[in-house]
């Protein structure tokens, strides 16, 4: 791996969520309020063998996102992490490298969780780190609805 190469990793996947967060977040927090929403992966994906730098990039955001939700705590923005729960269809993948029926997730799962983390209905929620497969679970035990 080239450190040209890894730097872009490290750039799009860490530096990028802090540019971000240090433009939108006075903006959020101006206005009375607003939602952050970080894309993470598993932990195993942060260690597996052969994703330098990605496993790495992702670690470190998970951190940074972390880290901001202690800093906000106490105001109206809400910081929260949303994974896959699983390897998922991207745009990362070549055409055809992934067969039908082996397991990979649709990106569109992540939809419903996104759209609910930043909305009103989400005020309550914060520093979570939510699995978009177990969405629904995760929400019904939060309302305590089983």
């Amino acid at each position: 791996m080239p450190a040209e190469g890894f730097r872009a990793v490290i750039d799009t996947n860490l530096t990028g969520y802090f540019l971000v967060a240090r433009e939108v977040t006075p903006r959020m927090l101006a206005a009375g309020g607003g939602r952050i929403v970080n894309v993470s992966v598993s932990e195993a994906t942060t260690r597996r063998a052969g994703f330098v730098p990605y496993g790495p990039s992702r670690a470190g955001s998970e951190s940074l996102s972390r880290i901001m939700a202690a800093d906000l705590r106490g105001t109206d923005v809400t910081v929260n992490l949303l994974l896959p729960g699983g390897a998922t269809v991207t745009g990362m993948l070549p055409p055809g490298a992934v067969p039908e029926g082996h397991g990979f997730l649709d990106p569109s799962v992540m939809g419903p969780p996104i759209v609910w983390l930043a909305s009103d209905d989400a005020a309550g929620a914060h520093d979570e780190r939510i699995v978009a497969v177990d969405f629904e679970r995760w929400l019904r035990d939060r309302d305590g609805t089983r």
